[in-house]
């Protein structure tokens, strides 16, 4: 009786802990939600005023204004972490069941040879302009990954594999945001004067250049709709390309096939390296879609949806844009991300040239 007594007590501590847990974590996460929330439904307001501007485009500015200026505090960055990485994600599920595999497709192989020569170029150009610069090699593989890849997530995900140090990652996380950022910016002007932002060449320019979803999804959103369906496609083949991308870094730092084959298993069993579940799930809401299992009346809540926590999320981006650190970061440090990011510009100038 009093082993049972004892199970049943330690049963309900297990839930109340976890629900306290739950508890706290929500309320980390509702100051800046309802920070983000608010800044997407006025932005919303005034993108009637300014149609051709649209509500991403209006959240990402005054995000970056109201961020500076008024709500920067510490007690927002989580909600304002949590509205664009978990929000974006789920718009980016949702995304899926609006498209058929067909819009997949046009992509084709020319799209997929873009994205892999591209990002080839990107690491080699990263490491070589760094070493030039005299930069560590963890913190030059960090950067490599960061602006081939996804930005944060692949630096995260590199991190462990390389051994590089905290102060490292932390340094590297905040440059290629950065150069994000300007890019993010850059790139519809620039495509609109190459491109006249011809759908599948501007799409290309976007989601094969810029470094993380987030930017993709807010620069194709100051062009159109199409492009930034388009220009996401392109940035998801890059994030599934990740793991291949580490086991390379790997082989960088002089491992042994047999310590990388080990490493790679560890780090996958450990959750460290692995497909996003975003990316799965875009997959299977778009295959759902394709074969008329989410009928068009669905599909079109799936995109009202999307586009909903899409402006809360770009609303949250502008708002964890922190314009200080751009004046601290040093010139050297400056240089590196100006270099890499005008090597991918001009690469995709020419490749797009090639393949598309």
């Amino acid at each position: 009786m009093n082993t049972n007594t004892n199970n049943i007590l330690r049963g309900e501590s297990e839930f109340m802990r976890k629900n306290n847990k739950i508890l706290n974590e929500t309320k980390d996460i509702l100051p800046g939600l309802i920070v983000s929330i608010s800044i997407a439904l006025i932005s919303m307001g005034l993108s009637k005023f300014a149609p051709s501007l649209g509500a991403g485009t209006i959240a990402i500015f005054l995000g970056m204004l109201v961020g500076n200026l008024f709500l920067g505090q510490k007690v927002f960055q989580k909600g304002y972490k949590f509205s664009e990485t978990n929000l974006l994600s789920y718009s980016i599920v949702l995304l899926g069941g609006t498209l058929s595999v067909t819009k997949l497709m046009e992509l084709g192989f020319n799209g997929i040879f873009f994205v892999i020569i591209q990002m080839t170029i990107t690491i080699v150009g990263a490491m070589y302009i760094g070493k030039k610069l005299g930069f560590s090699q963890n913190f030059r593989m960090l950067m490599a990954s960061g602006n081939a890849v996804c930005g944060s997530s692949a630096i995260a995900a590199t991190a462990p594999v390389i051994d590089a140090s905290d102060e490292d990652k932390g340094i590297a996380i905040t440059v290629v945001n950065i150069t994000g950022i300007f890019l993010m910016f850059l790139l519809p002007v620039l495509s609109g004067y190459l491109y006249n932002h011809e759908v599948v060449r501007t799409s290309a320019m976007i989601g094969g250049t810029l470094q993380s979803v987030g930017q993709v999804v807010a620069s194709g959103e100051m062009v159109n709709e199409h492009v930034k369906e388009l220009a996401t496609i392109f940035k998801i083949v890059r994030v599934i390309l990740l793991v291949g991308v580490i086991f390379v870094l790997g082989h960088i730092k002089q491992k042994t096939n047999h310590e990388i084959v080990e490493e790679e298993i560890s780090d996958v069993k450990k959750g460290k390296i692995k497909i996003p579940w975003y990316v799965i799930g875009f997959f299977i809401t778009c295959a759902l879609f394709t074969l008329n299992i989410i009928s068009p009346e669905v599909s079109y809540l799936f995109k009202a949806i999307s586009n909903k926590l899409e402006i809360i999320a770009l609303a949250a981006i502008g708002l964890r844009v922190n314009l200080r650190e751009l004046i601290k970061q040093g010139k050297s440090v400056s240089l590196y991300a100006l270099f890499v990011g005008s090597l991918q510009v001009v690469t995709a100038i020419a490749l797009i040239s090639i393949f598309l």
